[in-house]
Order: C-alpha cells, then sequence, then structure tokens
C-alpha cells in the first residue's frame, strides 16, 4: 500500500499530478530557500487551500515518496557541533536512498558563508556499497574538512515519507515531510516524531509565491530545522544540545509531544 495516501491524505487526488521527468526540467536557478514547522492539521488545511495552485509529483501514481538517510560523523561529532556552534560554513555527509526506486547516493551537502547550501553526490550500486563505489575519493575530492572516509562512521538513520508540490507557473517547488523517525547508530536509541510537519519552500528569486500567504492564514512561519541535528540531540545522551533546545521545545508545543 502506498504510504500514507490513505484516510485524510486523499486531499492529494484534488492535485493536478506532475511527472518526475517535468520535475526534473524545473531549474530553479536563483533560488531561495526557507523551511517551516507545522503539524498534521496545519498541513490539512494548506493543502486544502492550495490544490487549485499547485500540481503534486506523481511516480507510477505514486503521490507519496518514501526516504532513508544514513548520517556519518567523526570521533568527536564535528559536523553536528559545527552547526550546533552556529558554524557559518559547516557540511554533513549521508547516504539517501530513495526506497521507492531503491537508488542511493553518497552525498556532501556543503553550506558557505554566504547561506548558500550546494549538495554533491555520487550514485551508489547499493545504500552498504559506498566503499567499493569511490566514496574515500569522492569524500576527498569534495570535503570542507580534514576528513577521510576513515575518519567517519555512521551515527543516525532516519526515514520519513515526502510530498512535492510545484506550483502552477513552475517557479517554485515545496516539499513536506512527514512520519519522520531516527535511529541513533550508536547508542540504539529510537525516537519517532510522527506529528510534526516539515515543509521547505524553494522558489525562483523574488518571484510571487501562493504559498507564502496561505503559510501565513495558517499561521505556519518559518523555523530551521536539520533532521541530522534535531535526531542526534534526543538521541544521543549528554550530547551538547542547549542551542538546540529552543527548536525542541517548539516542536513538542506544535506537536503536543514531550521529547
Amino acid at each position: 500500500m502506498e504510504p500514507m495516501l490513505t484516510n485524510n491524505m486523499q486531499i492529494l487526488d484534488r492535485f493536478a499530478p506532475i511527472s518526475l521527468e517535468e520535475m526534473s526540467s524545473i531549474r530553479l536557478m536563483n533560488r531561495t530557500d526557507s523551511k517551516y514547522l507545522a503539524n498534521e492539521q496545519q498541513l490539512m488545511q494548506l493543502l486544502e487551500m492550495a490544490s487549485g495552485d499547485y500540481m503534486v509529483q506523481s511516480m507510477a501514481d505514486r503521490r507519496v515518496s518514501e526516504y532513508r538517510t544514513l548520517y556519518f560523523d567523526d570521533k568527536d561529532n564535528i559536523m553536528y557541533l559545527n552547526h550546533h556552534n552556529r558554524r557559518l560554513t559547516r557540511q554533513k555527509v549521508r547516504i539517501r536512498t530513495y526506497v521507492d526506486t531503491q537508488d542511493s547516493f553518497f552525498e556532501i551537502k556543503l553550506k558557505n558563508n554566504h547561506g548558500r547550501t550546494k549538495k554533491k553526490r555520487i550514485h551508489l550500486n547499493g545504500a552498504d556499497t559506498y566503499v567499493q563505489d569511490g566514496a574515500a575519493e569522492f569524500l576527498a575530492s569534495h570535503t570542507m574538512l580534514p576528513l577521510t572516509l576513515s575518519d567517519i562512521t555512521p551515527k543516525l538513520s532516519n526515514h520519513f515519507t515526502r510530498i512535492t508540490l510545484v506550483n502552477n507557473a513552475k517557479t517554485e517547488r515545496l516539499t513536506i515531510d512527514r512520519e519522520l523517525s531516527f535511529h541513533n547508530e550508536v547508542t540504539g536509541l529510537d525516537r519517532s516524531m510522527d506529528n510534526l510537519v516539515v515543509i521547505e519552500v524553494k522558489r525562483d528569486g523574488n518571484t510571487y509565491s501562493p504559498i507564502q500567504d496561505l503559510l501565513r492564514q495558517v499561521r505556519i512561519f518559518p523555523c530551521g530545522f536539520s533532521k541530522y541535528c534535531i535526531g542526534m540531540a534526543l538521541t544521543t545522551p549528554g550530547l551538547k544540545r542547549n542551542l538546540f533546545n529552543e527548536r525542541i521545545r517548539k516542536i513538542e508545543k506544535l506537536t503536543s509531544i514531550c521529547y
């Protein structure tokens, strides 16, 4: 059964479909990115209001995609701490798996001191073949930290489902992530955030954004969120997290779930 396209998610049937191939042709060359946190009730309101202005990505009649991610860090959790300590230049190293197609990629996300994020990646033959598939050479070529593949180990995995919308003018994309859960590869602890919704809006420069007005109407406001950092903070006892505590309290209030 397709994940999450049941009960109240039948609302996605009201959106016109857009294929993965059509989505790939939409290149937002001068894009701006903004993240928002919401709960399920707010999301349902937002989708009700947005159905006439947006199309939903559809692949083989599936309108919800399933993702798994495995994050790496060194023994001191330097990539986590650089984000926590608000370093302007930082990176994440991960394996992203698109469960529906079983495509896996070894990825490096780089953020520079201008707030721009670039993602570089190589295709893997499988989620566990990164050593044979050239991850060491790739990391050496693109890392901004003095790290080799032997310096990093798996730290956190997550699982979530994603809805992708594009506005009718094809100048804006939205990703809507739900059913987020974490597993700490070191401590063995698990956490789920089933009532949390993470929305990311990617739009072409300063073009008109229909969703911006709708987000305000539903009282969904901008809020930064790192799946890796929040997952690590919630599943690693003793890990420095004071600068994330306010964000965690906001999530608790929003979802009515205490972590």
